[in-house]
């Protein structure tokens, strides 16, 4: 019998440490979806079945990722206000690392986690802009001179918060610079993105909103690193800022854009309208409206499958996860989910609005 060749015996020792990373039944892949009234779903990519639940003591989970090596599942819990940390290949929680009150989205890069969290927020969204609930919302805040929201850093490795950054009142989406070394965020109820370095903390750039419309949820660089996309959720816009963050152009949308998410190549943007119940695609370039494909109800976050053949949708008013063909738009499946889909992300890691591989 002839020696394996070095190169074709790396390959295979990489094909090995996937496969031991995944399930048994699910070596073709495995997205995690967060339930807000209930745990983690886990759904097999080759056959779209529910496979099981990864419990976290419910706590209303929300943002979630999955570390490079597909070691560990991290989830914010909004009712215990830390980061629940799993074991994939025992599927079982293995740490709780304290964040803060009402922590949110979660973006994983390296041994590290980001995770926005809201000290003052009541739970729930805030009130419409220019109502009395809002001024007076807004006045109490000033009163009781209420913290801002903030962008826990957690040590993966060591299992703890090694870092805070400042964002404003209600901190939602996060993404990170082409130059990594900057972070962006969404500030719901400010309006505002704001551009902070990472290792400083130092805010480095406020961008106002509201001349497009107020409530900016998601956020994504473009695969090339040379312009970022902001949804406007009370406006029906997405916001278009240069490599520099300058604001560059807004688009129109649907009603209530939410998650938001660029194909691999770039050539195509996707953004899940809440509202709207409908995926709608745009060039990846010229922003134009190209097509748009029906989904449920309250679509808030997406993911392509790892071989980019078809997107998930988490549909938290319709209790289920939609499946569609990334080519047609056409439904392949729905999944039923009864406890309120908030988030979704697969490992491998694709593409989609809460992660990139």
């Amino acid at each position: 019998m002839k020696p394996v060749a070095p190169r074709l015996a790396r390959q295979l020792l990489a094909v090995f440490a996937l496969c031991l990373a995944l399930p048994a039944s699910t070596a073709g892949g495995i997205a995690y979806v967060s339930n807000q009234k209930g745990n983690i779903t886990t759904i097999d990519l080759a056959s779209f079945e529910t496979v099981g639940e990864i419990d976290i003591g419910g706590a209303s989970p929300r943002g979630l990722g999955v570390t490079a090596d597909g070691k560990l599942l991290v989830v914010a819990t909004r009712d215990k206000g830390d980061l629940a940390v799993v074991d994939l290949q025992t599927r079982k929680l293995v740490k709780r690392i304290p964040i803060g009150k009402n922590p949110e989205f979660v973006r994983v890069r390296g041994d590290q986690a980001f995770v926005s969290f809201e000290p003052a927020s009541a739970g729930g969204p805030p009130p419409k802009p220019g109502t009395k609930e809002a001024e007076e919302l807004k006045q109490k805040r000033a009163d009781d001179k209420e913290e801002p929201a903030r962008i826990a850093i957690v040590d993966l490795k060591v299992g703890t918060k090694i870092g805070e950054i400042i964002g404003g009142m209600e901190t939602e989406g996060i993404e990170f610079s082409a130059d990594g070394g900057k972070i962006i965020v969404t500030n719901e109820e400010d309006n505002n993105l704001t551009v902070h370095d990472i290792a400083s903390g130092k805010l480095i750039k406020t961008i106002d909103t509201k001349p497009y419309g107020v409530r900016p949820r998601g956020i994504k660089m473009s695969p090339d690193g040379k312009s970022y996309v902001a949804t406007i959720e009370f406006g029906n816009k997405l916001v278009v800022l240069d490599a520099g963050f300058n604001v560059a152009k807004a688009v129109a949308t649907g009603d209530t854009p939410y998650g938001v998410a660029f194909g691999r190549d770039g050539k195509r943007l996707y953004v899940a309208l809440a509202k709207g119940k409908t995926l709608q695609v745009f060039d990846g370039a010229s922003h134009a409206l190209v097509t748009e494909y029906p989904i449920g109800d309250r679509c808030w976050h997406f993911t392509f499958t790892p071989d980019d053949k078809h997107i998930l949708l988490a549909c938290g008013r319709s209790d289920e996860v939609v499946v569609l063909d990334a080519a047609s738009g056409k439904i392949v499946k729905r999944i039923a989910d009864k406890k309120m889909p908030w988030g979704i992300v697969t490992y491998p890691k694709s593409f989609g609005s809460l992660d990139t591989p």
